[in-house]
């Protein structure tokens, strides 16, 4: 056996049938096992997912046991030589999972691999590399300085704003949603730990791979989408507590005693600091919330050629498919389907699949674009996303599926 992918399920069954079926020709030629831990989902993810995926090893938790502990129940089961945790809301390429395995072949101090990432509009995450967490770079980050300065090697540390993620890099921390370990490695480090209720919990296994004598590797190519990253609102103070409280266990397990009270006083004021500006922006916070949406209300109307909010939904698919994702589309979404992408043959095509859909997104100004894989490549899908800056909402259904999917959305095929 040499890859075990470990996928933790909760309440997402359409992001984790496009993820599995993204799987399928990525794992080409590896002998592979896929254990997904579902938490008590309540959205009749077994109904749906089990019938389909008989090739994937369920474990059904009757209780939601957190991230970090799902995790660990997949890991006791795997026989792998290496191990991958997989967000169930990521797109892989077809090529990324032998990359991976191909660095640690030729890396043997490698201890874990993480990848770039695109959220759902093609822009990168930068969470795909980090540096350890300290109390200055928890001040920085938490205080605005590292967005102000985002190349900086000093106030923009923690993302390492400084790296060029187009480049290949040895890094301290890779992303939970997609992180590759070597299976004697988890060995000597174990798995997540489990007093990690949400954030942190990948930070400290990478700390702990360091700590073995492993180093971390982030890979620039080829990327993967994790469309849930940017979704989760990151200037509230829910988030700001959570993720700093993370934070501050890691540093309590690790620093010591005299480093952690230093990182818990940083946070405080950064915290204090951030509560403040929130309470004064509170007042222009409407005012500022309906110029954005006039202002997106405009762009619309410019790009469609209209002023009623009419918008063009391109469709790269089979006939089939197609057919299928436009008797879906509801009639009265005010929306204008002007018909099927139809690609050139690869063996013939003058220009790629990835330039020729990115012309026509840009010459038609298209509102949505849909793919239907394997009608354009889950790679082509992503080539096309990556760094892409126009105004588009990009979602992917495979053939097969009952699902549509893309960023902060997840739903049936009929109510697309």
């Amino acid at each position: 056996m040499t890859l075990s992918i470990v996928i933790v399920n909760y309440n997402v069954r359409y992001f984790l049938e496009q993820c599995l079926r993204s799987i399928v020709p990525s794992v080409i030629g590896i002998v592979h096992e896929v254990i997904v831990v579902d938490n008590a989902s309540s959205d009749g993810s077994r109904e749906y997912l089990e019938s389909r995926f008989k090739w994937v090893r369920f474990i059904w938790n009757r209780e939601n046991r957190g991230f970090a502990v799902a995790n660990n129940q997949g890991l006791a089961e795997v026989r792998g030589e290496f191990v991958l945790f997989l967000n169930p809301d990521t797109i892989l390429s077809e090529d990324c999972l032998s990359a991976c395995i191909g660095h640690f072949r030729k890396h043997a101090k490698v201890g874990a691999v993480g990848i770039r990432m695109l959220d759902g509009s093609g822009k990168f995450l930068r969470e795909s590399k980090r540096s350890f967490i300290t109390p200055m770079t928890a001040f920085y980050k938490l205080s605005g300085l590292s967005r102000l300065f985002p190349r900086s090697p000093v106030f923009a540390r923690y993302h390492l704003g400084h790296l060029d993620p187009l480049k290949d890099h040895q890094t301290d921390v890779l992303a939970g949603a997609f992180m590759m370990v070597r299976r004697t490695v988890l060995e000597k480090t174990g798995g997540f730990d489990e007093r990690f209720f949400m954030y942190g919990e990948d930070i400290d296994l990478c700390y702990r791979i360091r700590q073995a004598g492993y180093e971390n590797h982030y890979l620039s190519h080829p990327p993967i989408i994790h469309f849930k990253g940017e979704s989760t609102s990151k200037h509230t103070l829910r988030y700001v507590r959570m993720f700093y409280g993370a934070m501050a266990i890691f540093a309590k397990k690790h620093y010591g005693s005299w480093r952690s009270g230093l990182f818990t006083a940083c946070i405080h004021i950064a915290i204090w600091s951030r509560a403040m500006a929130t309470i004064v922006l509170i007042p222009f916070r409407s005012s500022l919330m309906r110029f954005f949406r006039s202002m997106a209300s405009l762009t619309t109307s410019v790009l469609d050629g209209s002023s009623d909010g009419r918008g063009q939904i391109l469709i790269a698919a089979e006939s089939h498919q197609y057919q299928r994702i436009v008797s879906g589309i509801k009639s009265d979404a005010g929306s204008w389907i002007p018909g099927r992408i139809k690609l050139q043959d690869r063996k013939h095509a003058r220009i790629s699949k990835v330039e020729g859909i990115r012309n026509i997104l840009i010459r038609m100004q298209a509102r949505e674009l849909i793919v239907c894989p394997p009608a354009c490549t889950y790679t082509e899908f992503i080539d096309v996303l990556d760094g892409i800056d126009i105004p588009c909402k990009f979602s992917i259904s495979a053939v097969g599926s009952d699902g549509i999917i893309s960023s902060g959305h997840a739903g049936p095929v009929e109510e697309s």
